[in-house]
């Protein structure tokens, strides 16, 4: 009789590929509330601290008591609206309808795209009349309100507008041509957001580090950093449950329904920066966002946020936040 056993090592995510891109992109976004609402934002992660809460998890065995919990930094500054799309959808996906660009675009973008002038009253009249079924805004980030990530290079991408209505959410996306979104209108202490980014990378890794298989034993013929076997002769293919050596890290990740701490319009009146600056990002200097947990992703790297596509149990309520370090975090 043969011998049965659980296999070695968690496939969890498989396959474990390499990330497209840097910046994440959303492509399944919630029913969102009635009224026409932006449904993300974007920020860069600045690093780790821990602080003191009131352990709002009701089916927590301290539920109710004062708890130590690490927490998560996230610069958040204003995005600027460059244009607005509507799609429609059809047999293959969505399909452009409409498109308009807003007034003064900054040089800087010329880095990504080619900068667009702005929209002429024909285009804004012919975006107003359009059909469709889906209204985005087309978003970047402003580099220069940021110090710690070293970059003159805005990142571009899309932000849905959720609505009942499709004529509000059209006229809503006119609305935001040029402006600036802060964060305090995005992002609200005490609600859940689920958070997009990539992980950090390590390239190219064997079987053991990149699976956590059992060694070979040391009287092995070979190598002891391998599997035993790939798999029979017959069938004479490799099972994809099979570990093998590859990409490590650098993979898209979403994490769920992350709760909002503390959002910090000005880190001058609030201080946010710890001792002698995050390690490997420095100080923070446009407002930011304190996050219960960890996030994907090395310091600096661009994270996008999303309002939750599932549904959380409990009340949206603002965090009884009896205390954030700003220790150094370099022994000094």
């Amino acid at each position: 009789m043969a011998r049965h056993r659980p296999r070695r090592g968690s496939l969890a995510y498989s396959p474990r590929s390499r990330s497209v891109r840097p910046v994440p992109r959303i492509r399944s976004w919630p029913a969102g509330p009635k009224q026409p609402t932006i449904e993300g934002f974007a920020g860069f992660k600045v690093g780790m601290t821990h602080a003191f809460i009131v352990d709002y998890r009701k089916r927590s065995t301290t539920a109710g008591q004062e708890v130590s919990v690490p927490v998560t930094v996230v610069e958040v500054p204003p995005l600027r609206v460059a244009g607005a799309r509507l799609y429609a959808r059809n047999p293959y996906g969505l399909r452009v309808v409409s498109e308009v660009w807003s007034a003064g675009p900054p040089v800087e973008l010329e880095r990504q795209i080619p900068t667009h002038p702005a929209s002429p009253p024909a285009d804004l009249e012919r975006f107003a009349r359009a059909d469709g079924d889906e209204v985005r805004l087309i978003v970047h980030t402003q580099p220069q309100f940021v110090t710690g990530t070293g970059t003159k290079t805005p990142r571009i991408f899309e932000l849905r507008v959720s609505g009942e209505k499709f004529d509000e959410r059209r006229q809503f996306a006119l609305q935001q041509l040029g402006r600036e979104l802060p964060a305090d209108e995005l992002a609200r202490e005490g609600e859940f957001v689920d958070v997009i980014g990539v992980t950090k990378g390590f390239g190219f890794q064997g079987h053991i580090q990149r699976w956590g298989v059992k060694l070979q034993p040391r009287k092995n013929s070979k190598h002891r950093r391998m599997i035993g076997t790939l798999g029979p002769h017959n069938p004479s293919f490799v099972s994809y449950r099979i570990p093998q050596a590859g990409q490590q890290g650098y993979h898209r990740r979403t994490q769920f329904n992350m709760r909002v701490l503390k959002v910090v319009s000005d880190p001058r009146t609030d201080p946010i920066t710890p001792s002698g600056g995050f390690p490997h990002y420095g100080e923070v200097r446009s407002a930011c966002i304190v996050l219960h947990g960890s996030l994907p992703g090395p310091a600096k790297r661009l994270l996008r946020f999303r309002s939750p596509i599932r549904s959380r149990v409990g009340s949206v309520e603002k965090v009884d936040l009896r205390y954030f370090s700003t220790r150094s975090k370099q022994g000094a």
